[in-house]
């Protein structure tokens, strides 16, 4: 029988909760597939943070799990992974329970709504709260928005072209840490290459910078005025800004690109052995 995400959860569970807690969530888990009650899922799921001591997990076993290294980067905790565990089997155990966790995620609280953001690519059919991950690029919080926007896999396997592109300048105008922000190169389009110009253009006429990673989906899009915005970050006096149009045009197969390396060329060689990438820019 395959094994699901929800069983090694619980055998990552098993290694890092005592055994109390452990025997506490999954006699409790049992009951509420057993009952398919939606008020057994509520006072379980509240009476997490009591039953269950948050803390790191230490050890998430030797078997090849597909979102093992994700659960690493991400740091999570038991109590994380407990609530993942929770609703991840409930909802295996049958369709009646999709709306009650849709629920549980809409009056979830700040840190409730982090973990299920995070962790929604464990649960069963991740499109079903595909709201959740939208909303979040509404907030402010950064917290929050970063819980969908950083290492997260979600937004490039679910979100539309649109979707994504607003999460892309909403962690440059929110000054988070683009690098985090996964398959950037897979995700790049001309759409979001005309509005990394625009606010680019909106930004320097208001005096401010631009984060030189911001540029890193135009490679395959420099034309017009995106050609004389990377021409102006080979000029500028910043290093980082000279080493992003590097990397641009060292990425892109236009003909501009190789004209523009021909003339600034003092970090190509440096990027052609690797030295300078986007991840460590």
């Amino acid at each position: 029988m395959t094994k699901t995400s929800k069983d090694y959860l619980s055998d990552i569970l098993k290694l890092n909760l005592s055994e109390p807690e452990f025997h506490w969530l999954t006699s409790a888990v049992a009951q509420i597939s057993n009952t398919k009650s939606r008020k057994d899922l509520y006072i379980t799921y509240s009476l997490c943070t009591s039953k269950i001591d948050d803390r790191p997990i230490t050890d998430f076993g030797s078997q090849d799990f597909e979102w093992k290294d994700y659960l690493e980067i991400q740091k999570a905790s038991t109590l994380e992974v407990s609530r993942i565990f929770i609703l991840s089997s409930v909802l295996e155990a049958g369709e009646e329970f999709l709306k009650p966790v849709q629920q549980l995620i809409q009056v979830a609280d700040k840190t409730e709504l982090e973990t299920f953001l995070k962790y929604l690519v464990l649960l069963p059919e991740p499109k079903n709260f595909k709201f959740a991950a939208v909303e979040a690029l509404r907030t402010n919080i950064a917290t929050v928005f970063n819980a969908i926007s950083q290492y997260n896999p979600y937004p490039s396997e679910y979100f539309t072209t649109a979707e994504w592109n607003q999460m892309y300048l909403k962690a440059a105008f929110m000054q988070q840490d683009l690098k985090k922000i996964p398959e950037i190169g897979k995700m790049a389009n001309k759409d979001l290459a005309r509005i990394i110009s625009d606010y680019a253009h909106e930004r320097w006429a208001a005096s401010r910078d631009v984060d030189p990673m911001f540029w890193r989906p135009v490679s395959n899009f420099l034309e017009d005025n995106l050609v004389d915005d990377i021409e102006s970050l080979f000029k500028s006096e910043e290093e980082r800004e000279q080493k992003a149009a590097t990397l641009v045009c060292f990425h892109s197969t236009s003909v501009e690109a190789k004209k523009l390396l021909d003339t600034y060329h003092t970090h190509l060689q440096n990027v052609e052995q690797g030295d300078i990438t986007w991840k460590n820019l």
